[in-house]
């Protein structure tokens, strides 16, 4: 009787949705506070483009209040995601925060060889130091608070400038963040530079994927290994979790990371939008902002990258970052309650 009933009632609840179109649980909103969190020290952005072709570079920076010196974040993006807008969403959030991001173009257009990205990338970040530090009315770099993070082809290059600092004339990159990257196997072969020089002190995270069939994991897995002086209490190979309890369902794929937001349009966006780059979501594209184009998944990531900066920056909140903890896998609660599923890390990917 019971198992009859408890069919009934499954048969009755799905009859209800159909009839009424009930949804079911909806997914967390971002946090309020904390890592990830809505609380920013900055309400608005100033942005400035310089440079031309694969030279190009943008820098946000934080103002309303305008700090007199502020971190730097370096933000590279997916393999043909030259428009900041498809990432606009997390840059606003890193730049609220209070930091000055960086963000390199590295790529002309869509047929600039691959040998180019990471000369393009360095050179860009160097450029846009000078201009922070010797123009007028900007707020200045703090160079021993440096970081990177990156996604897709940008993953790779967050890990290679890194390694590069130090022969490049740049400052200490401490902390990275490479979110699915990928992809350095034939016939792609993305260069990845000797991550053996990155420092022994640098927070590092690797994140995959579980519905990424674009890169997978191997990528991720390189970054984590390859990165030998860093000791695995400093950093983390970490899966995005899938989960469809509710509606709209949290899929680990490989746009997960991106978030439009008009305000970061280049003006490209009507061109790239017909080569599928926007169409990060089911019902999600350029021209249709009235969409929601970030959920859990993307707080979820943003709390691991403020947890990695605000440990290797100012010796805080480490717990959100690394260390396998409550506070690092947790991705919030669906409406009903019940837990999205956690993040898995582990330190033997």
């Amino acid at each position: 009787m019971k198992v009859f009933a408890l069919a009934v009632l499954l048969i009755l609840t799905l009859f209800l949705r159909l009839a009424f179109g009930l949804q079911g649980p909806t997914p967390p909103g971002q946090p309020e506070t904390g890592p990830g969190g809505k609380l920013a020290t900055n309400k608005s952005v100033i942005k400035n483009r310089y440079g031309t072709g694969g030279s190009e570079y943008w820098i946000y920076e934080p103002d309303s209040p305008k700090p007199a010196s502020a971190p730097v974040i370096v933000f590279l993006h997916g393999w043909g995601g030259m428009n900041p807008f498809y990432y606009g969403s997390w840059i606003d959030h890193l730049v609220k925060r209070g930091n000055i991001v960086i963000y390199p173009r590295y790529q002309g257009g869509l047929l600039t060889p691959r040998e180019e990205f990471i000369p393009n990338s360095l050179a860009a970040i160097k450029d846009a130091l000078t201009e922070l530090q010797t123009k007028p009315g900007h707020v200045r770099p703090d160079l021993t608070r440096v970081a990177s993070v990156g996604h897709s082809l940008g993953g790779i290059l967050a890990a290679s400038v890194a390694a590069l600092a130090g022969e490049s004339g740049l400052p200490k990159f401490k902390a990275v963040m490479s979110v699915e990257p990928g992809i350095t196997k034939r016939p792609v072969s993305i260069p990845l530079a000797d991550l053996s020089k990155i420092p022994g002190d640098t927070l590092l995270l690797a994140v995959a994927g579980d519905r990424d069939t674009l890169v997978e994991d191997e990528d991720a897995k390189r970054i984590y290994y390859e990165s030998t002086r860093v000791p695995a209490i400093n950093k983390d190979f970490i899966k995005l979790v899938t989960d469809d309890h509710g509606s709209p369902p949290l899929i680990a794929s490989h746009r997960a990371p991106t978030g439009l937001d008009r305000n970061y349009d280049n003006g490209e966006a009507e061109r790239t939008e017909q080569i599928g780059l926007a169409n990060r979501r089911p019902g999600v594209t350029a021209d249709s902002p009235q969409m929601p184009t970030t959920n859990a998944l993307d707080f979820g990531l943003w709390k691991l990258f403020d947890g990695l900066t605000d440990a290797a920056f100012y010796g805080k909140n480490r717990e959100y970052a690394l260390g396998n903890t409550q506070q690092q896998r947790f991705m919030g609660k669906w409406s009903d309650g019940v837990p999205v599923k956690e993040l898995v890390v582990t330190n033997k990917p």
